[in-house]
This record gives structure tokens, C-alpha cells and sequence, in this order.
């Protein structure tokens, strides 16, 4: 070997070792960034000598895919049981202190008491306080489901403009990657700030991809619709100001397909929207029929019947807008729960007679039972109580049972949110975990282990030595080839 020759190998190996100790220094600096890949120089042996050809960035691509799939079912399920807890508090309130079942508890006692002493004038106005509380409650949960729905849909918004933001970002970064890998520069620093927007727009909708030539990315939907092929596809929502009992909410659409929203406590739903979308027209629309249908069995529970039997049935102690009318049996009436109030003929606060809800005749003459003015006559206020405990048609819609009392039917509503949030925690709880076991067994793969690339730098010490003696060889090597040649 010349000495030509062996300058020119120590030279590369001062300068491959130059460049490695800065990867592994780059390594170490970023062993806590979660969304940093470890790199390494790939040494080629050239004549003479050995240079560096690639710097190496690790991935793991099904470790990366099930990490994607994994943080968009824990970003819905947590949003899903946020949104339960949020409406078991504003609807029920702390150990549902507010719902229409415990309010309808309430009231039965208070008629089961002025039924033991219907001369009773405090009781009566009890028995009406009552029910005032219960259509406080209905109405003050309807209006509460209403505002969810309104507050959901901005956020529906909002996460959709994030969308958009993100993809626009996303564009920007894969034309870097696109460019850096024709020119044949090191793209890896490219390549982790597209997998971190990846990870973003995966708590927002989840997403598969396919790589084309020159690393360049196409991002999908699980359901097939495109969100980025070279330029971002249209992610559109119309919000809605307002929300009514009954209204439909507008649907998200990306590049014009619908995003299908989830089902269930333990939901089916794959990133933020879908998630918010169930809540917004499944959950919270779900409620508010529930609620519909106590108040249209408590216009029917106290309607009042002529006892000649001549006259139709009419609203009683509770009415509504279609009042005096009885609502059709069985049958759905959207908002109902927000509508339904007291009667003004037994509110004394407006002038009324609470104890009209004794003797009847709250919608005239002809609906008096107590004819004779009896003040121990309690005949219709126990006739209110038989008919809360007898079973009664419910519409499907709502979700429940179609034939059951009109107690049990409020508490199955209950029934029915504490299973979703059951199922939602529980879901939550796994989703979670399987979403941080799969993001450690991708940093296990492609982050940074401090240990290894220490032993490594020690490694390049270590070459850096045999390196520098060779330099001193040299040296001393040329020293005396120029002092013969002298």
C-alpha cells in the first residue's frame, strides 16, 4: 500500500467518523421526541477507503399502520365518553338528582300523600309544586340536549378546519420528501414531520396510505374516500347556528363522500368527527326522544275524562301546544319534552286551583267528578296514581321498551345512558391501552435506545484512536522518507 493510499483511507475514516458521531449525537438529542425514527450511516467500501452512501432512517410500516388505526379508535372512544358524562350531568345531574325519572318519584309521592288527606290545601299546592319540578325537568333537559347538540356541531367545525389545516401542512411536507428523494438528499428529518401530521390526522378520521414513487403518499379513508393525492381533497361541513327537537344535523363530507359516524358505547367510530357525529345525532337525539315520550305520558297519565263519558279526554294538570288535544298513543311528537307545561287552571301562581287536580275540572264543568265538593273525595287523585303504574304504548324510536309504566320507561332511560357510558369507559379503557402498547412497540422499533448509541459513540472512539495512530505512523512514515530524500 502507498502512502498515497493510506493518507487518503485515514482521510475518509477521520470524515466517516465525523459524520457518524454527529448522527448518533443527533440520536441521543432526540431520544424523548416520541415522533423522531433513529438514523444510521450505511458504510460502502470504495477504492481506497470506505465512505458513507445513505443515511438510513428506522420505520416499521405495520407497526405504524396499527399505531395510526389504534390512536384514531382512542381519539373516538374518548370523545364518546366525554360527551355521555357531559350529558348525564347537564340532563340527569349528579347521581341523576335532575332526571325526569327521579322527579316523576317525586310526584307520585306528592299524590300519594294529598290522596291520604285530600283536604289538605298544602298538599294540593305540593302535588302541583311537583309537577312544576317535573316539567322543569323535562323541559330544562330538552333544552339542555339541544344546546349539547349546537355545542357538538361547532366542534364538528372546528375539527374540520384542523382537518384542513393539517392536510394543507401535509401537502407542504410530501412535496419535500417528493423533492429530496429525486435530488437524492436526506430526507429524514421530511419523513418524520409527515409521519407526526399522519399521527395528527389520524385523531381526526382514520387513514390508510399507499406509496407511490419517489416516497410520495396517497391518504385515505378507512371507507375509501381520498383526503390527499398530491393536493388535499375537500374536507366540507355546513355548522348549524341552532338546533330544534327532531332536526337533522348536516353531515361532514371528504372529497363529497359522507364520513359515516359510529354506533354504541364501546363505539365503532374511528377518529374525532365520526365520534362527534354519533354523539350529536344518535346520543343526544336519542335523549331527547326519550324525554318526548315521558312528557306525552304525562299528558296522557292526567288527562281528564268527562264522567258522563259524553265529552273527549282533554289535557289536564299537564298540557302542551296542541292542548287540549290528547296526543295520539304511541306515537313520537319531536320537542314535546321542551313544550309540555303546567296547567294555568291549577297553578296558583297564575291565578289557578291546585285543588282542581282533586276534584277535576280543569277544562270546565263538564270534567268535575267531585260533584258534591267533598273534601275527602280522593277517588281521581288515586285513579292518576293507578294509571302511572299501568303499562302504556311507547314509540320505538325512542330506543327503549314500546309497552311498558310510565315509571319504568323513565327509569330504562336511565338504564340506557349508564350502559353507553359503561360500555364507553370500558371501551376507552382498552382502546388506550392497545393505543399505547402498539406507539411502544413502534418506539421500541424505530426510536432511540440512549444505551446502544452510547456503546456506539464508544465504538467510534475507539476507531477514531486506531485512526489517529495510523495518522502518527504516517507522519513519522513521510518524516523520515523526507529526511533520506534531504
Amino acid at each position: 500500500m502507498s502512502l498515497t493510499s493510506a493518507l487518503s483511507i485515514a482521510q475518509s475514516a477521520l470524515l466517516n467518523t465525523s459524520r457518524q458521531t454527529s448522527i448518533l449525537s443527533r440520536n441521543v438529542s432526540e431520544a424523548s421526541n416520541p415522533n423522531y425514527s433513529r438514523r444510521s450511516a450505511v458504510l460502502t467500501s470504495m477504492a481506497p477507503g470506505a465512505r458513507i452512501t445513505e443515511i438510513r432512517r428506522a420505520t416499521d410500516e405495520v407497526l405504524f399502520r396499527h399505531n395510526l388505526a389504534s390512536i384514531s379508535a382512542w381519539q373516538a372512544q374518548g370523545a364518546v365518553s366525554d360527551g355521555l358524562d357531559t350529558l348525564q350531568l347537564t340532563v340527569n345531574g349528579a347521581d341523576n338528582a335532575t332526571s325526569a325519572s327521579t322527579a316523576l318519584g317525586k310526584l307520585q309521592e306528592a299524590l300519594q300523600l294529598y290522596a291520604s288527606m285530600p283536604s289538605n290545601r298544602t298538599l294540593a299546592e305540593s302535588a302541583v309544586q311537583s309537577a312544576r319540578q317535573m316539567v322543569q325537568s323535562l323541559n330544562q333537559g330538552s333544552a339542555a340536549i339541544q344546546t349539547f347538540r349546537s355545542d357538538t356541531d361547532k366542534e364538528i367545525a372546528t375539527a374540520v378546519d384542523d382537518l384542513n389545516r393539517l392536510l394543507a401542512d401535509f401537502e407542504r411536507v410530501n412535496k419535500e420528501v417528493v423533492a429530496g428523494t429525486r435530488a437524492g438528499r436526506d430526507i429524514s428529518d421530511a419523513l418524520d414531520q409527515r409521519d407526526t401530521l399522519l399521527k395528527k390526522i389520524s385523531e381526526y378520521v382514520p387513514v390508510s396510505t399507499i406509496k407511490r414513487t419517489d416516497n410520495d403518499l396517497v391518504i385515505m379513508t378507512d371507507g375509501g374516500a381520498i383526503l390527499f393525492e398530491t393536493v388535499p381533497r375537500p374536507v366540507t361541513f355546513a355548522p348549524t347556528a341552532a338546533y330544534s327537537p327532531g332536526a337533522s344535523g348536516n353531515a361532514v363530507y371528504i372529497d363529497g363522500v359522507p364520513l359515516a359516524e359510529g354506533s354504541g358505547g364501546n363505539t365503532s367510530a374511528s377518529g374525532l368527527i365520526a365520534a362527534k357525529l354519533q354523539l350529536r345525532d344518535q346520543v343526544a337525539t336519542g335523549m331527547q326522544r326519550q324525554l318526548d315520550e315521558v312528557a306525552r305520558g304525562l299528558i296522557t297519565a292526567f288527562a281528564e275524562s268527562d264522567p258522563n263519558g259524553t265529552l273527549p279526554d282533554a289535557a289536564g294538570l299537564f298540557t302542551w301546544s296542541g292542548g287540549p288535544d290528547i296526543p295520539d298513543t304511541g306515537v313520537l311528537i319531536d320537542g314535546l319534552a321542551g313544550s309540555i307545561r303546567i296547567n294555568t287552571a291549577v297553578d296558583s301562581a297564575q291565578g289557578g286551583n291546585p285543588e282542581l287536580l282533586r276534584d277535576g275540572g280543569i277544562n270546565g264543568n263538564g270534567y268535575i267528578h267531585n260533584t258534591d265538593g267533598a273534601a275527602s273525595f280522593s277517588s281521581l287523585l288515586r285513579s292518576y296514581g293507578e294509571k302511572l303504574d299501568e303499562p302504556m304504548d311507547f314509540d320505538a324510536l325512542a330506543g327503549l321498551e314500546t309497552t311498558t309504566t310510565l315509571g319504568a320507561f323513565s327509569a330504562n332511560a336511565i338504564g340506557w345512558l349508564e350502559g353507553l357510558r359503561k360500555d364507553a369507559a370500558s371501551g376507552l379503557e382498552s382502546k388506550e391501552a392497545l393505543a399505547t402498547r402498539t406507539a411502544t412497540a413502534l418506539s421500541n422499533a424505530t426510536g432511540v435506545n440512549v444505551d446502544e448509541e452510547m456503546s456506539l459513540l464508544l465504538e467510534l472512539e475507539h476507531s477514531y484512536e486506531a485512526t489517529a495512530r495510523l495518522i502518527r505512523a504516517l507522519d513519522e512514515m513521510l518524516g523520515t522518507l523526507l529526511e533520506a530524500a534531504g
